[in-house]
């Protein structure tokens, strides 16, 4: 149609998972946390519904609920944090707020496939940086002489969806070679392996973190995700957010949000049933020999040599698992395997068994 631009034209929108309706399937392909969000949560859900007049009213926008209790949670200032709905809320409009002034934005040639569209569907000129051969983040590549002059740098810590995790004083070397312009780190999976570098944010005034509750809080239903950094981009943010909507976290969000955040020997448990799975799992998987990076996250990427990821995808579909599976360049025989109960990993690795055994 000529009433659209052409810069719509180019956009490809972003692919989320398969979200499938029957129950019976061993859902393993969007890395949503396999055990129910913490009690907390689902006190404060009751004390929403016996509330539920309340919902006629327009949220709190400024989040203070939620927001006083992620400041109490890593002792930082309410005025270094901003919210939204989820964290691909948040950094859409990191992007609109951040990356649209000029100059090439860059980010991994492998890693959070919303970046190109958002830049794609902003108009942001952007340039991606290719992983090494072991599919590792180089610092070495932002702060060379092409890097210089860029409207910005993102990237995930660990990356995803290779699950590899960069040291904090490579991050460091990055935000500081970049005083002018805003380097995102997002956080999504820090929570499984690394250290957040939520500490810098104190010492750089460009540095901005992006963590969500979808991953280790169990709660990707609700949709809360934050930004931490210094007050210049809290304030920013909150600019174009309020230009756009200013109601974008809901009631019962906000109070779901503050009561997980509340509740730290919980969201520890939770975390390290997982780790404690995802070992085992990756265990299984050396067993049957296939190959992947070594993780940091909730998931795993791995390949077979001697069996095509596509074909496992296929097989294990059948068999009511889902995976992810990703037809693009160089990741294209990989697998992302979700971690889930041990139950579930243990029903995947014996599918997996079967299928090559076939093979």
């Amino acid at each position: 149609m000529s009433l659209l631009t052409e810069r719509f034209h180019k956009v490809t929108p972003y692919t989320a998972g398969e979200q499938p309706a029957d129950k019976d399937i061993i859902k393993l392909n969007t890395n949503e946390c396999p055990y129910p969000p913490s009690p907390k949560v689902t006190k404060a859900l009751e004390q929403a519904a016996a509330d539920f007049a309340d919902i006629r009213l327009y949220p709190d926008p400024d989040a203070n609920e939620l927001v006083s209790a992620i400041s109490e949670r890593y002792g930082i200032r309410r005025d270094q944090i901003f919210t939204g709905v989820g964290s691909d809320e948040v950094l859409a409009l990191v992007f609109q707020t951040f990356f649209t002034g000029g100059g090439e934005l860059l980010f991994p040639d492998i890693t959070y496939s919303f970046y190109k569209v958002w830049a794609e569907l902003y108009g942001i000129r952007y340039r991606t940086i290719a992983l090494d051969g072991q599919l590792c983040i180089r610092a070495d590549d932002y702060l060379d002489e092409a890097a210089a002059g860029c409207c910005g740098i993102i990237f995930p810590n660990p990356n995803a969806p290779t699950g590899r995790v960069m040291d904090t004083a490579d991050i460091e070397r990055i935000v500081a070679a970049h005083p002018d312009c805003a380097v995102v780190v997002d956080e999504a999976y820090i929570d499984f392996g690394g250290v957040s570098v939520l500490p810098l944010i104190d010492k750089y005034e460009n540095l901005l973190v992006v963590q969500t509750f979808s991953k280790s809080r169990a709660m990707a239903g609700m949709r809360v995700g934050f930004a931490c950094g210094s007050k210049l981009l809290i304030d920013a943010l909150k600019d174009v957010k309020f230009s756009f909507n200013s109601y974008t976290l809901n009631r019962i969000s906000i109070r779901a949000g503050a009561a997980s955040m509340k509740d730290e020997e919980y969201f520890r448990e939770c975390v390290d049933r997982i780790v404690s799975t995802r070992e085992w799992f990756s265990q299984k998987l050396k067993d049957l020999g296939f190959e992947f990076c070594p993780s940091s996250t909730n998931f795993i990427f791995a390949s077979h040599p001697g069996m095509r990821a596509a074909d496992i995808f296929e097989q294990l579909k059948r068999r009511k698992i889902y995976v992810r599976y990703f037809d693009l360049p160089r990741i294209d025989n990989y697998l992302r395997i979700t971690v889930g109960t041990d139950e579930q990993m243990s029903i995947l690795a014996n599918a997996l068994e079967e299928i090559l055994g076939t093979c």
